[in-house]
């Protein structure tokens, strides 16, 4: 009985620790709130490495806030492996836009090109 329970426990940890495929609306929440939070491993799981690499260079020219930030995603967009994400936050009550793109089957923040322009 006692095995049973263990293989139970190891089977059930094994599963919750394997990727979920996010939508880019998660994907796009997760990343909003990691960089606000200056969680970097979640940040860097979630984006690409060029999205990182920007990120992380805009995070480094915020001031430092206590408090708690709200991310509310306002519109979300797909075609094939791209994906635009529009969200707002309680930071300075603005939207922004994420640009997505399926790395390995996931969707990542990526950075976009300096005329892209998303469909919002």
């Amino acid at each position: 009985m006692k095995k049973i329970i263990i293989c139970s426990l190891v089977v059930l940890f094994i599963s919750c620790s394997e990727n979920k495929n996010t939508s880019p609306s998660e994907t796009a929440k997760i990343v909003a709130e990691s960089f606000f939070s200056k969680d970097e491993s979640v940040l860097k799981k979630h984006t690409t490495s060029e999205g990182y690499s920007s990120l992380v260079t805009v995070q480094s020219m915020m001031p430092e806030s206590d408090k708690d930030i709200v991310v509310e995603i306002l519109d979300e967009a797909i075609d094939g492996d791209i994906a635009w994400v529009k969200y707002s936050t309680t930071y300075d009550g603005k939207s922004g836009v994420f640009k997505l793109a399926k790395e390995n089957g996931q969707w990542k923040v990526t950075s976009k090109g300096p005329r892209e322009k998303g469909p919002f």
